[in-house]
């Protein structure tokens, strides 16, 4: 007979999503991860396998929250002008604003493991084609309500904007003053006009 489990796997899954996040997968350790978790390594093995599954947990655990959040916070506003500027400026905030500078667990994934290992180049490049997505979905929205000019390609322009969010995200780990960003941001978002 089969024991049950005597530990929240979701809540050891955020743990150990927190303590990747905060690290990167190369500093953490298993150590980190027990002692955050709360639980011991037998447990950990046998409930997500080594290191690198769940690294691959915790990251698919993030890119679907992610993917959430931004889709709710791209609809929470009848203007897609507005509504785009809201995310960038949230982004740009949350760095400068609450001292922590983890940026996206999805962006320190594709920057420290993509290169080097192709499961992870796939499951970045995927969350960023579904951003893309995403995007585009909310720029027809504003094409349509007549809000953003017919001349505007969605796609190309959603492509544009999930590179200014990757771009600002890294460029942000480095301090930059907060006029750079908001200026790259601010221009960028001029697009939007179809300049």
């Amino acid at each position: 007979m089969v024991r049950p489990r005597e530990f929240d796997e979701d809540q050891a899954l955020n743990a150990a999503m927190q303590v990747f996040w905060e690290k990167g997968f190369e500093a953490t350790s298993l150590s980190d991860l027990t002692s955050r978790m709360g639980i011991q390594r037998p447990s950990m093995y046998a409930a997500f396998g080594d290191k690198k599954q769940l690294f691959e947990a915790a990251l698919r655990k993030y890119t679907q929250s992610h993917a959430a959040h931004v889709r709710a916070e791209l609809q929470s506003s009848s203007s897609v002008k507005q509504a785009f500027s809201n995310f960038y400026k949230g982004i740009v905030a949350e760095e400068y604003e609450n001292g922590i500078n983890r940026g996206c667990f999805c962006i320190n994934t594709m920057v420290e493991l993509a290169p080097h290992d192709e499961r992870f180049e796939i499951l970045t490049r995927e969350h960023q084609m579904y951003l893309s997505a995403v995007f585009q979905e909310t720029l027809e929205r504003g094409i349509r309500s007549g809000e953003l000019g017919v001349t505007i390609d969605a796609r190309a322009l959603a492509h544009t904007l999930v590179s200014l969010l990757i771009g600002i995200t890294v460029m942000m780990k480095s301090r930059p003053a907060r006029s750079f960003v908001d200026d790259a941001v601010a221009t960028a978002l001029m697009l939007l006009d179809g300049k």
